[in-house]
Formats: C-alpha cells, structure tokens, sequence
C-alpha cells in the first residue's frame, strides 16, 4: 500500500460543460485528497510540454496535434490527487481513454460517448473530457510541469486516520 499523487485534467470540454464539481465530487467520495488545484489557460507550448514527442511518436502526429488543439480550446482545471494507489484508483474512476467503451460509472462512462471511428471522421481529437496520469513516472513529470511545490499543500483528511 503506498500514498501517491497523480495528476488530473479536466479538459476545456469539462469546464464549459459545468461538470468541474461533479468530477471533483468522484475522487473527494473515494475518499482521495486533492493537494493542488488551479485552473488556467494554456497555450500551445505549454500543451506541447505536456503531449510530449512520445505521444507522437506511439500515436502519430496528427494525434499529438489534435490533443493539443483540444486542450487548448478553453480553460483547463488542474488538479494534483493524493491517495493509496492513487494512481490505479484515479483512472479506474476515469475510465478508458475512449468513452463509447467507458463503462457506467466512471466518468468518461457516464458525461461523454464519443468513439475513436467518430473522432478520426472529424479529425478532432475523442473529447474525453479529462486527463489522468497513466504511470508513477508520467505523474511525476507531469505533476511537476503543472505545479510548483508551493502550490501543493498536506493536510489531514478523516481517511488519514484509517490509513495512517
């Protein structure tokens, strides 16, 4: 059992949709800790830093362009989540990357249903609605992108008793 932080994005579609407290919602009811929140607007550089050439290089380019128009389309809500297997927990309660297979219950299961065949149709990216670390070394680097150590902050949670 190990305590971990990992990364989490609601992408601009989650924002203009109004889904931000229900998403939060899915992860404070799991009992996980969210230690650095923030929204902001990125550009296409920073998009770049974060959908590294290794993306383009597993899934193509057109891919790796599409995500980054995607997340730049709109303000991003940024989240740094802290928990036992926090990692694991976090993109079970996601869902896979392709909503129309996302099974009920998980977020991209129950707010989106769009498939890769319609995505690739219209040459825009899935709207999946969030981002979550996939690996302990994705949220490591991912988390340092997006946040300073002064803007994650520990606290006690009624679940740090049980755990602790």
């Amino acid at each position: 059992m190990e305590i971990e932080k990992t990364l989490v994005l609601i992408k601009p579609e989650g924002v203009q949709r109004h889904l931000v407290g229900k998403i939060i919602q899915r992860f404070e009811d799991a009992g996980f800790k969210i230690v650095g929140m923030k929204q902001c607007w990125i550009d296409k550089e920073f998009a770049k830093k974060h959908y590294t050439e290794d993306i383009e290089k597993r899934r193509g380019k057109k891919v790796r362009e599409q995500l980054i128009n995607y997340i730049t389309e709109g303000p991003v809500v940024a989240m740094v989540i802290e928990g036992v297997e926090s990692i694991e927990g976090v993109r079970k309660i996601v869902g896979g990357t392709e909503p129309k297979n996302s099974p009920p219950g998980t977020i991209r299961g129950d707010f989106a249903h769009v498939s890769f065949a319609y995505a690739d149709k219209k040459n825009i990216s899935v709207k999946n609605l969030i981002h979550a670390s996939g690996n302990k070394q994705d949220a490591e680097h991912e988390i340092k992108l997006w946040f300073k150590n002064s803007e994650l902050h520990s606290y006690k949670t009624i679940q740090d008793f049980f755990f602790h």
